[in-house]
């Protein structure tokens, strides 16, 4: 048994009857989109976000009903639809070691589909007169695309700072995490203070996440060899190196800026740069600043009630910041 599977034991049954209720949701009388849809199923990742929206619903109250598979279905739905548009704005056509839908279908399917997924998780709220969740999710939405464009905006200058950093990932990353444990602390039936904590706990959690995947490109993680760079090779500033510049202001910095300007395609140049980032401590303060973010997370949940779905939501945390990929 996998960890994330030993994590989701007290949910094992709720994600079990959710994949039937979140396969009809997608369902579609048009017959390509019917493909596209199978190909999406068939590759999906660790159902990360309905673990956070069933693990937060079952630690608040112990029964789960119709308003959590709605919530996790919303959720989901949102997500698939982000993840097409974004692998569609970044060119990317590869996802999760499988072709995205973007390689195979092209751009204007892909943002059709995008479109058609974001339209389903709309009518799942509505139909189940969810509007407390779709107004929780909406915002989420708009965060993740507010980020998404100050990163754009950012990264043509390389001029961000930790500041700017944080917003970002907390709006285009956290914003997501955050609609997951709000939603199923909502569709417990919990009141409005302790949605408003559970919200904070999954921006935390978010935080953490995100700067885990940051850190991730610069680690040996036995998979692949040796660190990956791409975050470099995209010319994207994260914060092991946003940390590092920010400490330099001579020549190493600009040398630094010159090199990820003009020579992120080089290997070596490449590989530079992250020697550079490690030996500055860049990893060593991310890692630092990722902790902070874990144990303001725990700190929320101290007091909820002691249940299985609270030891394996903060085994869920901890898989977070431990994760290899």
């Amino acid at each position: 048994m996998s960890e994330i599977d030993k994590i989701a034991a007290p949910i094992k049954n709720e994600i079990q009857q959710f994949e039937p209720y979140f396969r009809s949701s997608m369902q579609t009388k048009v017959p390509l989109l019917n493909i596209i849809m199978n190909y999406i199923l068939r590759r999906k990742g660790k159902q990360m976000r309905p673990m956070f929206v069933f693990l937060t619903a079952k630690m608040i109250n112990n029964e789960v009903g119709n308003s959590t598979y709605t919530a996790a279905s919303l959720i989901e739905l949102l997500h698939t639809a982000t993840l097409i548009h974004d692998d569609v704005v970044d060119e990317a056509y590869e996802r999760r070691g499988f072709f995205s839908v973007n390689a195979l279908w092209k751009s204007k399917i892909s943002v059709l589909v995008g479109d058609y997924l974001l339209s389903k998780g709309l009518l799942v709220a509505v139909e189940n007169n969810e509007y407390e969740l779709l107004k929780i999710v909406s915002v989420a939405v708009r965060e993740m695309s507010e980020g998404e464009l100050l990163q754009i905006q950012k990264s043509r200058r390389l001029n961000i700072t930790e500041d700017i950093y944080y917003e970002i990932i907390r709006k285009k990353t956290a914003a997501l995490i955050a609609a997951c444990t709000a939603c199923g602390a909502k569709s417990s039936g919990a009141d409005d203070e302790t949605v408003e904590k559970m919200r904070l706990f999954g921006e935390y959690v978010g935080m953490a996440f995100q700067i885990k995947d940051d850190l991730l490109d610069y680690q040996n993680n036995g998979l692949i060899g040796k660190p990956s760079g791409n975050d470099i090779k995209e010319k994207k500033l994260t914060l092991p190196i946003i940390h590092v510049l920010g400490k330099n202001n001579g020549t190493d910095k600009k040398e630094i800026i010159k090199r990820i300007i003009k020579h992120h395609k080089n290997k070596k140049k490449v590989q530079e740069v992250i020697d550079f980032v490690i030996k500055n401590g860049g990893l060593d303060y991310a890692s630092g600043v990722m902790n902070e973010y874990k144990l303001k997370a725990l700190e929320i949940i101290k007091d909820f009630p002691d249940n299985d779905s609270k030891k394996s939501m903060i085994g869920l945390v901890d898989y977070v910041v431990t994760r290899k990929k």
